[in-house]
Order: structure tokens, then C-alpha cells, then sequence
């Protein structure tokens, strides 16, 4: 439940690890948080964020198990945690990039990728979108991306999940509208992770900080959709009136 000054104090991460998310957890009024849970595969990654959230000084950090892909135990997973305790804000956090060249030369691995972005946020999000409806708050925060506003030829495997993914948490926006509980839905440009490493970046790249700083923003104002950062909007919306054989043409 939030506090008395509106401040989250429940925090859920599906995707654990994501450097998005984890900053986005940093950005919060950590002496508000009461308790963060970050789902996802064991790893020794996942280890590490729960031991250097505790360090800094936010409590009631834990890790539960949480396979995107394997849809079969969501609705344990998710109605475990929101049965130990109210959440206020969960972060839908999980996606892999994959590899365009591999996905168009093997169809499995196209599937792998669209399983995982699209498939696995809809199971998810339609569980987590359940229990805040029931609470009758939270924030379902929704990490879609600009790469789903136009699908490109150098990632349209990826762009197409996206794409999914944003048209889908928007009508899960609508489908909450008057309950008390809502979707941000936030689309990022490039961001330096470990999901971006070793590619050429892209203009107007920022920062997991960045991307966090917005995302709190936005919560604040009570706002519904977000770019990071805010220019790329523009952009985006330039970019889609583009004809496509010029479209085709462009470096991207």
C-alpha cells in the first residue's frame, strides 16, 4: 500500500536482473520501500542485485523464481507474491534483443524471441493487471520500446514483438481505466545495457539512469505513455509518416 505521503512501499521487478528496473528501484524514495521483490531465473546475476539493493540501504529485498518463457507457472509465481503483501508498482521488465540474421534463418529462434517479449508479457501482465484490480491500486509500468513504433528491416523480428506488446498494454490501460490500478507504458530508444553491448549507438542514447529518472516522472504525473527521452516522440512520429520505399532506404 502506498504510504501516507503516496510514496510506493511494495515493489515487484519481472525480469529481476533488468539495469532498467534496478535503477528505476534506486530512483524510488528508498526510505518509503518496505519490500522489493525481483522475479526471475536463478543466477548469480539475480544474486547480485538482491545483495546491492540490501547494501544500499532498501529493505525487504527477495528473489523468487520467475520464468518468462515458460507461462505454465506464472499464475503461481504472480499470485504467490501479491498474496505475501500489497504491490504498488511492478515493472514489466523481461525481453530479449535475439539476433535478426539468426531469426530469419531459423524460425525457432524467431519464436524463442516472441515468446519471451510478447507471449510471456501478455500471460504476465494479464495475471499482475488482475491482482492490482483487486487491491484496487498500483502501477503496472510496462518496458515497451520505439522499436515497436515502425519495425525496421535490421530488427523487425524484435519490432514486431514490441509492437505487440505496446498495442497490448495500452488496451490493458483502457480495460483498468476507473479500478484504481493502471499501465505506464514506457518506450525507451537506445539504452547502454548488456542487452545493447558492442552495438553502434543510436542518436539520443541514454543511460538505465535516464530511462529511470523518466519512468518516475511519469508516475508522479500520473501519466499513461513516456519516451526516453522525452524528443524521441517527435521523432517517432515523423519517422511513421515516412513512405515506405524511402523508409526502406534509410540506415536503421
Amino acid at each position: 500500500m502506498m504510504d501516507a505521503l503516496g510514496e510506493p512501499q511494495g515493489v515487484l521487478v519481472l525480469g529481476g536482473t533488468s539495469e532498467i528496473a534496478l535503477a528505476t528501484v534506486r530512483a524510488l524514495p528508498r526510505a518509503r520501500l518496505r519490500r522489493v521483490v525481483l522475479a526471475g531465473r536463478p543466477s548469480a546475476a539475480r544474486d547480485a542485485a538482491v545483495a546491492a539493493l540490501t547494501a544500499e540501504g532498501i529493505q525487504g529485498v527477495e528473489a523468487v523464481d520467475f520464468d518468462a518463457a515458460d507461462t505454465s507457472q506464472h499464475a503461481a509465481a504472480i499470485n504467490a507474491v501479491f498474496d505475501a503483501g500489497d504491490v504498488d508498482i511492478a515493472l514489466l521488465a523481461f525481453g530479449v534483443l535475439g539476433d535478426q540474421a539468426e531469426a530469419e534463418a531459423d524460425p525457432d529462434a524467431a519464436v524463442a524471441v516472441a515468446t519471451v517479449n510478447y507471449t510471456g508479457a501478455v500471460s504476465a501482465g494479464l495475471r499482475v493487471a488482475a491482482r492490482l484490480r483487486q487491491q484496487g491500486h498500483g502501477t503496472l509500468v510496462v518496458l515497451s520500446s520505439v522499436a515497436g513504433d515502425r519495425a525496421r528491416r535490421s530488427n523487425f523480428v524484435y519490432g514486431s514483438t514490441k509492437a505487440g506488446l505496446d498495442a497490448f498494454a495500452q488496451g490493458l490501460g483502457d480495460a483498468l481505466h476507473g479500478t484504481g490500478a493502471r499501465v505506464l507504458v514506457v518506450r525507451p530508444g537506445f539504452v547502454r545495457t548488456r542487452m545493447t553491448e558492442g552495438l553502434d549507438e543510436a542518436p539520443m542514447t541514454i543511460d538505465p539512469q535516464d530511462v529511470a529518472a523518466i519512468i518516475i516522472k511519469a508516475l508522479r504525473k500520473g501519466k499513461e505513455t513516456v519516451y526516453a527521452p522525452g524528443p524521441l516522440r517527435f521523432v517517432m512520429a515523423g519517422l511513421k509518416t515516412v513512405p515506405r520505399p524511402l523508409f526502406r532506404r534509410l540506415p536503421m
